[in-house]
C-alpha cells in the first residue's frame, strides 16, 4: 500500500495536477468517446466515468460520507459523461478540490470503499492516491485523443515518490485497475518514470 506521512504539503501540487486534467478533457469531443485508452479495455467514456465518479467518491470521503458504495460506482455518471464530458468532469473536478482545501480534511479518515467494505484510509494517504491517479489519468486523457499534455517540474518532483511507492503485485492485473504492470522504460525523465511504473508506455 502507498504509504505517506500525515504531510499535505503535495497539495498546492496536486491542484496543479487535477486542473491539468480539467484542461484536456475540455478539449474531448462526444466524437471521442470511443476511443480506446492506455488503460486496458477502457474506452475514454470508461475513463472519464471512473475519473469523474473517483472525484466524487474522495469529495464526499473528505466530507465524512464516503462509505455511501452507490457514490463510487461509474455506472452513476455515464449519462452525464455522454452528454457533456466536458462541464460533467470538471464539476467532479472542483468539488473534489474544495473539499480537499477544507480545514481538517486530512486529518481524519476517508472511507474508500473501493478498497473492500468498511475500508478506512488516513487522509492524507487518500489525498496521496488521489494525486497519482490524475497525474497519469490526465496523460490518458491527452494520449487518447492526441493532445498535449504536460505538468510543471515542481508537480512531477511532489508526485515522483508517491507513484513509485504504488507496489506491484497480480491486483494489477486485475479487471478495472488503474495501473497495470511496469514496463522498462530506456530513456525518459521524472515523468516517463512515473508512467512506467504504473504500466503506462511514455
Amino acid at each position: 500500500m502507498l504509504m505517506i506521512t500525515n504531510s499535505v504539503d503535495f497539495l498546492p501540487h496536486h491542484r496543479t495536477a487535477v486542473l491539468a486534467s480539467v484542461d484536456v478533457v475540455g478539449a474531448v469531443t462526444l466524437d471521442d468517446l470511443n476511443r480506446p485508452t492506455p488503460c486496458a479495455d477502457w474506452t475514454l467514456l470508461d475513463l472519464l466515468a471512473h475519473m469523474t465518479v473517483q472525484h466524487r467518491g474522495f469529495a464526499a470521503a473528505a466530507r465524512g460520507f464516503g462509505d455511501d458504495a452507490e457514490l463510487w460506482q461509474p455506472e452513476t455518471v455515464l449519462a452525464l459523461v455522454t452528454a457533456d464530458p466536458a462541464g460533467t468532469y470538471a464539476a467532479a473536478a472542483h468539488d473534489v478540490l474544495d473539499a480537499f482545501a477544507r480545514d481538517g480534511a486530512a486529518d481524519g479518515e476517508f472511507d474508500l470503499p473501493d478498497f473492500g467494505p468498511g475500508a478506512k484510509v488516513p487522509g492524507a494517504m487518500a489525498m496521496g492516491f488521489h494525486f497519482v491517479d490524475y497525474a497519469v489519468h490526465g496523460w490518458d486523457v491527452a494520449t487518447t485523443i492526441g493532445a498535449p499534455y504536460g505538468l510543471p517540474a515542481d508537480v512531477v518532483a511532489a508526485v515522483l515518490p508517491l507513484a513509485l511507492a504504488v507496489p506491484d503485485g497480480d491486483f494489477r492485473e486485475a479487471t478495472g485497475s488503474p495501473f497495470a504492470r511496469p514496463v522498462d522504460v530506456d530513456r525518459g525523465g521524472d515523468f516517463e518514470r512515473i508512467l512506467a511504473h504504473l504500466g503506462r508506455r511514455p
